[in-house]
C-alpha cells in the first residue's frame, strides 16, 4: 500500500448488552481523481465464530496479496468492520451489525470524502454471507437496529462481492462435496451456532439467514467467486445464488476457480487462485465505480 492513512478501532455501533463494534478505515494517500471517492465495506470470515476485521483469513493473509490495500491504491476508501460473533449473539445480530457499518459510513461520508451513492459490500466466507445479505435486504424494514445507530440513514449498497459465501443454509449440508471437512448438518456446526438451532430443525430460521431467500429484482450487481474444491462451503452455494439472481434479472458474475479449496488453497501454497480472485474483485469494483 502506498502511504496513506489507516484509522484503526473506530466505534461505529454499540449493541445493547454487547461490547462496542469497531472498524478500521483505510484512506487513500492522494486521491487519483477529484470529487468524492467510492468505498467498500469489508466483512471478515471465520464461520461467524472467530475472525477479525481487516483479515481475509490466515491462509489468504499469509500469501501477502493485500487486496484491501490494493483497493485503497485503486482509489477506494475501505472500511473493515466487526460484527458480533455467534458466541455472543445469534442471527440476525450479525446482519444488524453489518448494516450498522453501512449506515455509519454513509452518515460520515462527508467527513472522509466518500461518495454516499458508491458504497459497496465485500466479504469472504461468513463475511461473504453477510455482504450478500446486506446487498439483498437493503432498505428492508424487517431488519432494523439494536445498537442505537441512525436508522434514518440508508443501509443500501450499490454492489456486492462475495468470496465462497454460504447462501442457502437449509440445503448447504446436502450440497457438500464428498471429501467435505465440515457440513452445515453436523451437530454444533458453524451454521447451527449462527442460528441457535440445527438448520433442518429450524427451517424458517435457516431461510431467514439465507441470502438466496431474498434474491429478487431489487438486487444490486453481484460478483461471486468460489473454488471448485471447497470442503467447507460447497461450490453449489455460489452457483445456486447466481442462478437465482440471474433469474431475477440481476447483473451477476460467477467465477469458479478450478481445484481451489476454501480460502483459495491450492497444493503447494500456490497463490494463483487467490491472486485471480483478488484481481477479479478489484476489477469488478472499479467497473461498478466507473474508475479508470
Amino acid at each position: 500500500m502506498t502511504a496513506g492513512r489507516v484509522l484503526k478501532g473506530i466505534e461505529f455501533a454499540r449493541p445493547e448488552g454487547s461490547a462496542p463494534l469497531l472498524l478500521d478505515l483505510y484512506l487513500p494517500a492522494e486521491p487519483k481523481r477529484s470529487g468524492a471517492l467510492p468505498a467498500v465495506i469489508h466483512y471478515h470470515g471465520g464461520g461467524w465464530r472467530v475472525g477479525a476485521r481487516s483479515s481475509l483469513g490466515p491462509a489468504v493473509d499469509a500469501l501477502g496479496l493485500s487486496p484491501i490495500e490494493r483497493l485503497v491504491d485503486a482509489g477506494f476508501v475501505v472500511a473493515s468492520a466487526d460484527y458480533r460473533l455467534s458466541s455472543v449473539a445469534t442471527f440476525p445480530a450479525q446482519l444488524l451489525d453489518a448494516k450498522a457499518a453501512v449506515r455509519w459510513l454513509r452518515a460520515h461520508a462527508a467527513d472522509f470524502n466518500v461518495d454516499a451513492d458508491r458504497i459497496y459490500a465485500w466479504g469472504d466466507s461468513a463475511g461473504g454471507h453477510l455482504a450478500s445479505l446486506v446487498g439483498l435486504t437493503g432498505g428492508s424494514s424487517e431488519y432494523g437496529s439494536d445498537s442505537g445507530d441512525p436508522t434514518d440513514v440508508s443501509d443500501t449498497v450499490a454492489a456486492v462481492a462475495a468470496w465462497y459465501p454460504p447462501t442457502d443454509l437449509l440445503h448447504m449440508g446436502e450440497q457438500r462435496l464428498p471429501d467435505a471437512a465440515a457440513s452445515a448438518d453436523d451437530p454444533g456446526s458453524r451454521e447451527a451456532l449462527l442460528l441457535g438451532a440445527q438448520p433442518a430443525e429450524s427451517p424458517a430460521k435457516a431461510a431467514a439467514a439465507s441470502p438466496i431467500t431474498y434474491a429478487g429484482d431489487h438486487a444490486p450487481p453481484f460478483f461471486l467467486a468460489h473454488g471448485t474444491a471447497d470442503r467447507f462451503v460447497p461450490p453449489a452455494q455460489s452457483a445456486t445464488l447466481a442462478a437465482a439472481l440471474e433469474a431475477a434479472g440481476t447483473d451477476v458474475e460467477l467465477l469458479h476457480l478450478e481445484g481451489a479449496d476454501h480460502m483459495w488453497q491450492l497444493p503447494g501454497q500456490d497463490p494463483a487462485a487467490a491472486a485471480t480472485a483478488a484481481d477479479a474483485t478489484i476489477d469488478f469494483f472499479r467497473r461498478q465505480a466507473h474508475t479508470p
